[in-house]
């Protein structure tokens, strides 16, 4: 009952109380994930819908060759596996959770036989698609034609929160640097040297295995807008 009473309070914050008919609100669930962790895989079997309500996710694609590749970040309110349930195929990208996140979930079968033609989800869902085909036209403009410099900003920027973990500071975060390379299309090689140049400008600290993010204004300044918001 109380996760119930949660998942109506979300629903009424964003507005989204209709998007469902009333047998479908019925078994709607709560989830949670923390930090780090991963909440579907690129090749999964699709089997849920999920509305993210709470915290930050990061969505990224894997090549045949192992590299990965940041599509996008994504913050309240936003759909996953809505393609997967329209087309009917396996999980498209890695979605991972890059802070503690709460999502409301709802099986594909309970949608298809109880909301498979209902108006007010269709539209909604036709509205989340064409904003996701924008921001990865966006995307895929930005690693085309900006720096690694500007990118590695954008990327720190948003993987890192206001929040601090050194309470000696009162603005900063630490960010893992294992896959930034990756994540954003680029050799390790290259991105280490854009890192000294950050240390050097007294944007970052870097301590073992992680960055600390001191200066997020300056980083700012350098990425401009912040494209895989």
């Amino acid at each position: 009952m109380k996760n119930k009473e949660i998942i109506n309070n979300y629903l009424r914050k964003y507005k989204i109380e209709s998007v469902f008919p009333e047998e479908v609100q019925h078994l709607l669930s709560l989830v949670s994930f923390v930090e780090g962790e991963v909440i579907c895989s690129q090749g999964q079997l699709a089997e849920n819908l999920y509305i993210l309500v709470e915290g930050k996710i990061k969505v990224y694609t894997t090549s045949a060759e192992g590299r990965t590749l940041i599509l996008s970040f994504k913050n309240p309110v936003e759909i996953i596996g809505d393609i997967e349930y329209i087309r009917g195929i396996d999980i498209i990208n890695t979605v991972e959770a890059v802070s503690a996140v709460s999502m409301i979930s709802i099986s594909y079968v309970v949608l298809k036989k109880y909301a498979k033609d209902y108006a007010p989800l269709l539209n909604f869902l036709l509205d989340i698609i064409t904003k996701k085909f924008q921001l990865k036209n966006s995307s895929l403009t930005f690693n085309l034609f900006y720096s690694v410099e500007v990118r590695l900003a954008s990327y720190l920027l948003s993987v890192s929160s206001q929040e601090t973990d050194f309470p000696e500071e009162d603005k900063g975060s630490i960010v893992y640097i294992r896959d930034a390379a990756n994540l954003i299309g680029t050799s390790y090689r290259h991105v280490n040297r854009v890192i000294q140049k950050f240390l050097a400008d007294g944007l970052i600290e870097r301590q073992k295995g992680f960055i600390y993010v001191k200066n997020r204004e300056g980083l700012k300044q350098i990425a401009g807008d912040n494209i895989y918001e």
